[in-house]
């Protein structure tokens, strides 16, 4: 395996600026490795994102050099459960750059954000199916204290 190269955190709050103009185009196909029904095309990629960002929502990417490592989607969340929490969309490593960190490197510095923000919690949900996914959460300290119900509607 190699060394990664020197890793750095771009958070970016807008589909629009000069910022997201140059690392979008770097982040959807990692972005797609977990995301595949996002619809086809870049340019409705952006438009997904820009709505979503318009709701609250950051979106950080790990960079390596001049390459997207990995991604958090995320956003915060006030409610009367945890009265603050970070709550995390989307969470993923690039499939060629896995077991090298990265993951552990990104939810550190969520945690570290949420903490900034007086999060009383950090959390995601993640698909019954992503076992590999689950191992590595709770290695990382997450727990799973309640149950997601959803109804799909379309």
């Amino acid at each position: 395996m190699d060394a990664e190269p020197s890793l750095s955190i771009i958070t970016l709050t807008s589909a629009e600026s000069e910022t997201a103009t140059l690392w979008l185009p770097r982040a959807e196909a990692v972005h797609r490795q977990l995301r595949d029904r996002l619809p086809p095309g870049f340019d409705a990629y952006r438009a997904v994102l820009a709505h979503v960002f318009a709701g609250g929502a950051h979106l950080s990417l790990v960079v390596a050099g001049e390459t997207v490592a990995g991604l958090a989607l995320w956003r915060i969340v006030d409610n009367t459960y945890e009265l603050r929490r970070l709550y995390v969309d989307d969470l993923v490593v690039d499939a060629a750059r896995r077991s090298n960190g990265i993951g552990r490197a990104l939810l550190a510095w969520l945690e570290r954000e949420a903490r900034t923000r007086a999060c009383r919690a950090l959390a995601l949900d993640s698909g019954v199916q992503r076992g590999g996914a689950h191992r590595f959460y709770f290695r990382e300290g997450f727990s799973i204290p309640s149950f997601c119900f959803r109804k799909t509607l379309a």
